[in-house]
């Protein structure tokens, strides 16, 4: 999709999600974020950590035939690489019962990698693999290094920190939100929601942020960037799961906003269409190629409506 090989490097989980029929996925949001980035052209570096065990070798295993970077996955001989359990609620929404004490809370803050996000275009990172003192201290090194920082709030409860989300929101470029997670961070700050455009605005005057992006689900995204802002619509599918989809929309979102000369339009298109060609599939990770996805996309296209800043 590009003439320069764009690079990104995904901090945080990597794990499997177990569900109950006993199927396992690779998963892990940061991971989701790099599958998919990997597959739309982009150069993915994965920093994580897994055990040296069974479940790990498979994992790593994976990884390799998926054509991604293993280079920043460490191997623990202390702790074991992750299981989540994962069951599907009667609205196809997953959830997730997240198990402490993994290889990924323990991910070390190693010289090559700080050195190789140094020279990436952007780091990706969420708040759950900073649960652990020893990966949230390597994560606050690492956003000192990027020169692009984009943070997928993604709160799972409690497996947070207010002072560490607004410590890593001063250091955040792009930030993405869904609307649970916009109200929370506002209830967080003692600010009253009025509406989208007031909590964005609050948000970006807060932290300094130019970019926001805001995922609605069914009713869509927002894109906030400079002195505009854009509401894009879904594209009707039949949702076979909804698990990974808020991260295909990133990795879709990045892999074009990091082209040069990308539209808005552009930007937003490939994100909203990424979202819900995984959303029609099942599975965070599905098999596909790129020609599948723009063939997918050139039938949906998606037009903004651009809102008053």
């Amino acid at each position: 999709m590009t003439n320069k090989k764009i690079n990104v490097a995904c901090f945080g989980e990597v794990l499997w999600d177990t569900f109950v029929d006993g199927n396992r996925r690779a998963g892990g949001a940061p991971f989701n974020v790099a599958y998919h980035l990997s597959k739309m052209g982009v150069e993915a570096y994965m920093i994580s950590s897994i055990g040296d065990d069974r479940l790990g070798a498979e994992l790593l295993e994976k990884i390799r035939n998926w054509n991604i970077s293993t280079a920043g996955i460490q191997i623990s001989d202390q702790f074991p690489t992750s299981q989540v359990l994962a069951t599907m609620d009667e609205n196809n929404e997953a959830q997730y019962e997240i198990v402490e004490g993994v290889a990924w809370d323990y991910i070390e803050a190693l010289p090559q990698d700080k050195a190789k996000v140094s020279t990436m275009d952007a780091l990706v990172f969420g708040t759950l693999a900073a649960r652990n003192e020893r990966s949230r201290n390597t994560l606050l090194e690492l956003v000192e290094k990027s020169p692009f920082n984009v943070f997928d709030i993604n709160l799972r409860p409690p497996h947070y920190d207010v002072t560490l989300i607004k410590q890593l929101l001063h250091k955040t470029q792009l930030a993405k939100f869904n609307k649970a997670e916009l109200r929370l961070i506002l209830d967080f700050l003692g600010k009253s929601y009025q509406d989208e455009v007031d909590s964005i605005r609050f948000i970006q005057d807060t932290f300094g942020i130019m970019e926001v992006i805001v995922s609605k689900g069914s009713k869509g995204a927002l894109y906030v960037c400079k002195d505009a802002i854009y509401n894009y619509p879904t594209i009707p599918i039949t949702v076979k799961d909804t698990v990974g989809s808020g991260d295909s929309f990133l990795a879709g979102f990045i892999s074009k906003r990091l082209e040069k000369n990308s539209t808005a339009q552009e930007i937003m298109s490939n994100a909203v269409s990424l979202g819900a060609f995984i959303t029609a599939q099942q599975g965070a990770c599905p098999d596909y190629s790129l020609t599948d996805f723009l063939s997918f996309s050139d039938q949906n296209q998606v037009n903004p409506i651009k809102m008053d800043y």
